[in-house]
Order: structure tokens, then sequence, then C-alpha cells
């Protein structure tokens, strides 16, 4: 059956949703089964107790083969034959019957979906055929440029091209083997990507088997992406939980797929859709078109828009039907990709060194509509900056529905002329961040309102005070509630006090609740008053307070980031601790004094002083000292040890280390009394550099920097051997 239909040749029987190749997949399938005539209630009903090994065996391939079937149909075809309720029983089934009989279980069975044990880390993969990026064009213009290259490299050929829509996801590898999923990678470099093998088996529209007929060697690239449907359930469920939101969906499929928990990224719901071949053996195809079928045939999802185009006109047309389309598809696309068709023309055209010169990719412009500014409120931040917020009629952007865009300050409301009951253009900054673009003039009706910047906070009735050659206006007061919420938040947020699962929303319970009125209070918590809160438990109860308790031993320069200084961020605030080596001799230090930190000047030292000429900011610090939250930090040997190659030393880390993020790399730098700084200049006396290290390792090869690779950096360090 399998030699069967791999002689067939490409799309000889009409594509995936021919009937007789859907009849084909069934009878192999079912091939010698001893349950194939069996339903799939009888299935269900079957003692799997009592099963001996053999007839467990049996039942076990059975039922894997029907989950397989069933799979395509729901997730390639779209067109289910059972409801989901039947096929979690059949699904239930099996995971009965591999309980019983662990030998049963294979990396391909419908079971291991779920996940497997956390990975130590992500093995690299080095890519047989490289998978290059590519080059972009941001105007019909630039396509019509593109389509005159071609032709002027392949004189007097018919071009033909492919187009497909652009998933807004992460390029990845899958590779099968004798049919049956072994590996999947990132793209990473082009040339190595990280190994997402565990994660990739969790997503459901990827087959864990290929249909009969496969190569032996079949590897495919694809996008794997998250639908908006889904970005909108997680980042809910994130929003309920008080955790940080992801910016986009793209974000989120790459944040997931790079779990190294891959239960994590099974409660993702990834989805995904494949668009060319990679490194195959014994596949007879000459056109792009033809491997799409090939794909489809086997039973990887393709995406059904993809259209094959006699000329750049039909380019064109296509970039302009899927524009219109775009608000109306399930996931985000940021474009079209355009390839030519022919693969022996693929070929003559070759590459530059990043990209081929056969394709494209067509970038949409950010998605703008029109709506109406309903009014112009103001926001108060952590640090009391008051930033008005339009507030609009709902509208559609790139996919979401869009009813409120800062205007960021009062300056930019009077550059802009925005009033209230204007009609404004609006998009999605990087299809991200709405933004008001302009107000249409042509519809005022003279029923405009000017907006003014209120002269009191709107939260607290404080003063709010605009400083000379400042954008932003500021409330002044100490108790202002709506600096309160979002201070907590900032204290307790990951560069701060790291206070894990003290997001925002158990702040505002917390505070609503009155259990908190400052940072202090966080440290006053019992386990009596937390499982009051809103879906606390007791075990998240405890967790939480054993979080607080960890975060008073986060350092100092972790407390003085916390504490909210304005303009004082987080790596300030480390220059700051590193420096004077206690809160006490920051306080009592003077504005010379303050100055002398490299990292800060004037603005900084003006607003440092200005926060602890403040009592109640200096009442904070001795309550926080006295919840025994750490406020010193001990300079180690290694810093002042003049051996110490680091010592003094200005060093920059790029690119993907093994052992160590670059933020742990950076950390060891600074304890050994180097200096980090993220660009490479003839300042720079070493180049920490892991894979994919881009432009920096260039710049110091350039200037002759001495360049560590991470072996090297650890030996250098003590770390390594």
């Amino acid at each position: 059956m399998n030699i069967f239909i791999a002689t067939l040749p490409c799309g000889f029987l009409g594509g995936e949703n021919s009937p007789q190749l859907q009849q084909i997949y069934v009878l192999a399938v079912g091939f010698m089964s001893l349950f194939s005539d069996i339903t799939n209630e009888q299935l269900v009903e079957m003692d799997a107790a009592a099963a001996d090994q053999q007839t467990a065996g049996q039942l076990a391939a059975e039922l894997q083969r029907r989950l397989e079937y069933h799979s395509y149909r729901y997730y390639v075809l779209d067109d289910p034959e059972i409801s989901d309720a039947e096929y979690d029983a059949l699904l239930r089934q099996l995971e009965a019957l591999e309980a019983r009989f662990p030998e049963l279980v294979s990396p391909q069975s419908p079971t291991q979906r779920v996940g497997g044990q956390p990975l130590p880390g992500f093995e690299t993969v080095t890519h047989r055929i490289p998978m290059l990026s590519l080059s972009n064009a941001h105007s019909f213009d630039e396509l019509k440029e593109f389509d005159l290259r071609i032709k002027r490299a392949l004189p007097d050929e018919q071009v033909t091209y492919v187009a497909e829509p652009k998933i807004d996801g992460l390029a990845v590898s899958v590779l099968y083997e004798d049919g049956a999923f072994v590996q999947g990678a990132t793209r990473g470099n082009g040339q190595q990507g990280e190994n997402i093998t565990q994660n990739l088996r969790t997503v459901k529209s990827l087959p864990l088997r290929l249909r009969p007929g496969a190569p032996a060697v079949f590897e495919a690239r694809g996008e794997a992406y998250m639908s908006r449907e889904a970005f909108s359930r997680l980042n809910s469920g994130r929003s309920e939980r008080g955790e940080q939101l992801f910016a986009n969906p793209r974000n989120a499929a790459a944040g997931s797929l790079r779990q190294l928990d891959p239960k994590v990224t099974a409660h993702r719901d990834l989805d995904i859709f494949l668009y060319s071949l990679g490194y195959t053996e014994g596949v007879g195809v000459s056109s792009h078109w033809e491997a799409l079928q090939l794909l489809r045939d086997l039973g990887l999802r393709v995406n059904p828009l993809v259209r094959q185009c006699a000329g750049i006109t039909q380019v064109l047309e296509f970039c302009e039907e899927i524009g219109r389309l775009r608000p109306e598809l399930p996931y985000d696309i940021d474009g079209v990709v355009v390839k030519v068709d022919s693969l022996a023309q693929q070929a003559r055209l070759g590459f530059t060194a990043k990209s081929p010169r056969w394709a494209i990719a067509f970038k949409f412009p950010p998605e703008e509509a029109t709506t109406v500014v309903r009014d112009i409120t103001v926001q108060v931040g952590r640090t009391g900056a008051l930033t008005p917020l339009a507030i609009l009629e709902p509208v559609t952007v790139a996919g979401s529905t869009v009813s409120r865009a800062t205007l960021h300050n009062e300056d930019i409301v009077r550059q802009k002329d925005i009033r209230i009951g204007d009609t404004v253009v609006i998009r999605k900054a990087g299809d991200v961040i709405p933004e008001v673009v302009k107000p249409v003039t042509a519809k005022r009706t003279g029923a405009e309102q000017v907006f003014t910047m209120p002269t009191v906070c709107p939260a607290c009735g404080a003063e709010a005070y605009r400083a000379p050659g400042e954008a932003v206006t500021r409330c002044i007061g100490s108790q202002c509630p709506a600096q309160l919420l979002e201070g907590l938040s900032h204290f307790a947020s990951r560069d701060a006090m790291d206070i894990e699962g003290m997001g925002p929303a158990i702040v505002t319970q917390l505070v609503e609740a009155g259990m908190i009125k400052s940072p202090a209070d966080i440290y006053g918590l019992s386990l009596e008053q937390l499982v009051t809160l809103e879906r606390m438990g007791q075990k998240s109860a405890e967790n939480l307070l054993g979080a607080i308790s960890r975060s008073k031993n986060a350092g100092l320069a972790r407390v003085v980031f916390a504490l909210g200084i304005r303009l004082v961020g987080a790596g300030a605030a480390r220059d700051l601790a590193d420096h004077f080596g206690s809160m006490d001799r920051v306080i009592s230090a003077s504005t010379q004094e303050l100055t002398a930190v490299p990292a800060v000047g004037e603005k900084i030292a003006a607003s440092v002083k200005e926060y602890f000429s403040e009592p109640q900011n200096l009442e904070l610090v001795q309550r926080l000292k006295a919840a025994g939250v750490e406020m010193t930090q001990e300079r180690t040997q290694e810093q002042v040890s003049l051996d110490n190659p680091l010592n003094g030393k200005t060093v920059v880390v790029t690119g993907t280390l093994e052992t160590l993020s670059r933020k742990e790399a950076q950390e060891l730098v600074r304890s050994l009394g180097g200096k980090v700084t993220s660009s490479v200049s003839k300042k720079t006396d070493y180049v920490v550099v892991g894979d994919n290290p881009g432009s920096k390792h260039d710049k110091a090869v350039e200037l002759g920097i001495t360049i560590w690779d991470e072996e090297e950096f650890l030996r250098q360090t003590g770390r390594g051997s």
C-alpha cells in the first residue's frame, strides 16, 4: 500500500480533499488491523485492563491510527467526522492502555502531545540546508522591481510565481524519518537553531506521523503561530493571575516554543503552517507549487490561501486581496511572500549571503482605521506622570478591537491638534501599540473641544506641575492612590524585588482590601489575609509568602530600583549600589558624590536628592530595613583583586550563550568589577560572543578588540576548566 501511494504523481489524486485519497488513507491506516471493523464506541468500551499484551498492542495501534486520522480531518482538512467528546474518549482509552503497558508508548503516540519532562536547556541543531531570511519589499513599486530583476536574470523565460500570506509567527524546521516526526528546530541564525522537538510535539496541527508514502528522510519548513483567539485566551488567563501580558501573538508563540517545560507549551494552543521543503531524500518535484501539494498529500498543514500567479500583475492583485482579508483572518499576518515557482529557475537565480534571489516578502504598512475620540482622559503613572489618553469609539485594527490610545503628553496633543469629538486616523505601531496618527479635519463640525491638561491630579487632587524644559506634567502628591498601585506593581516586578505571584491583579486586590498602603506593608502580610483574596488558595498564598520572604535578600541594587526614583533605571540603580555599597551612603551622598558615579548625571543626581528629601520616602526605607530587607552590598574579594582580568574593564556580551543567559553573564562581569555596555567601541576591552552574535562581533574584529567565546569567558572568570 505504501509503495503504491508513493509512486503516484504529485496531485494525481486531486489534493488533500480528494475522496479517492481519503479512501486510500483510511484503508492504509486500517490495513490488517484486528479492530478495523469495530466502531469507536466499541473500542472505547473494551476493557483495557483485561487485554493481554499482544491484544493490547493491536488495540493501541488501532487507536493511534484512528486518532491520527481524526486529527488530520480536524486540523488539516477542517472537516471533522467525530465530536470532540468522541475524540477525547478514544484518547483516554489509549492512555489507559499505555499506562498498563508502558512499552506501547512511542514518541509518535497522540498521548505524547501533552509534553514530557522539563528540559535542562536547548541543544543546537545544524540545518543541513540553511534557513535563510527573505529580503523585503514595502511597496508595489519594489515588488515590480523584484520582478524586473528576475526577468533580467532569466531573459526570454516565462516566470510563474507562488504567493502566500506571510504568517506572523516563528520559523521552524520539522524532520521526519520513515514517516515519524523526530526533530523540530528554530531558524536560529539560519545555520544553526535550537532543538525544540518536545515543544513542537505539543502542536496538535503538526502530525507526529506522516501519511503513507512518506520518503525515508523528509524535512519541511514552516511557521508556528498562535491564533488570535488562543492569544486572547492566554492573555486573559495571565491577567487574572496577575502575570505580565504578551505584547502580541508572535511574541506569545515564540515564548511558548522556547519554554524548557513542554507542558507549558502544550497549554498554549499553538498552530502551524508548512510552506516549503528542507532536506529530503527521494522527492521528485519540479516546482514550489508541486512541493506544497506534496506537503498536503503527506498530511501537513498548508495555508489554503496560497495561490499560483502567472505574473507580477496577479501577484499585486493577490496582495491587495489578502490585505482586504487581513482583519478577518483568525491569525496575524504581516505581508505576502512571493516565490519563483520553478525550482530550476530558483537554482539559476541562486542566493545572496543572506537571502534567496528568487523570493521576497512584501510587508504590509501598519493597518489604519478611522474612529471618533469620545473623550480625552488623564492617567497617573507610578512616578506621578500625567498622560493624556484618547477614549475611542471601538474599532477593529490589525485583528483586535481598539478603544483607547495613549497621546503621550500635552505637547503631542497640541502638535497633532487632536480634539474631543474629532474623527481620527489610528493605527497599530508595529501592529502592536494603538497610535492616533492625525485628525480628519474635513469632518469637523465645530462642536469639537480643545483638550486642556489639568492643573491638579485627577486621582488625588494634589498639584500637577510641569517643570521647565520637560514635556511631562506630574502629580507631586506623596499619597496619590494612582501612584500607589503602579508603585507597588513596580516594587514587586521582576527587575525590582522579583516577588513572583504579586502581579497587578493581586496588588489591586490587596490595595482595595486595605491590606497594603505602602511597599513596606508587603512584608507584614499574613497567610490568613492572603487566603481571603479572590482565586488565592492556601498553596498559592504560601508560595507568595515564600516569594516575599526571599525578596528580602534581593540585593541593594534591586531595592534602589524598586523604590521608583524618577530617572533611576535598573542600570543606574546597580551603579549606585556598586559605588556606595549601602542605602545609608546613597541617602547621605552629596550631588557631587552622586555625579561621580559613571551612569549618574546631574538630572539623575537631582532626582535622587529630591526623592530622599521627602520624609515619607525616608520613612519607607526605614520600614523596609526594619522588615529585614537587606540594604547593604559588600564588594567581593574578586572585585578588588588586582589580578582579576575583568576588574575595571569594559565588556560587551552578545549572542546566545549555552550555559548562561546574557543577563547572568553581565552580572558575572559586574561582580568581578567590570563594566557592561551594550555597544562596541574603541573603549571596549573584551567582547564575549555566543551563537548569532551579529554586527557586534564584526565591529570587534574591525577594531581589533579581544573576543572571547563562552568557554574562554568562563575560564577567565574562574568558572571554567
